[in-house]
């Protein structure tokens, strides 16, 4: 089997999440309180970004979250 990394950081143009396996215990309240279901569980239960687009930085993944296991953080744009 696979391990998968301690700290786990998707990203698009306009969103960062970061889930921290290690802290995260499997609730799966991240996962029930995104109102754009961009949070599905995996194997394990803890949750994966799967729909990052649908991201709308809200926060209340971050926010519910009893262990602190998971951020959100907008992704400035570079000017070029």
């Amino acid at each position: 089997m696979k391990q998968k990394k301690l700290l786990e950081v998707h990203q698009n143009n306009s969103v960062k999440i970061s889930v921290r396996r290690e802290w995260c215990k499997s609730c799966g309240i991240c996962i029930e309180f995104c109102p754009k279901d961009v949070l599905v569980p995996d194997d394990q239960l803890k949750p994966i970004p799967e729909n990052i687009d649908a991201c709308i930085k809200c926060g209340l993944c971050e926010l519910r979250c009893p262990d602190f296991a998971i951020t959100v953080e907008g992704v400035e744009e570079k000017d070029e």
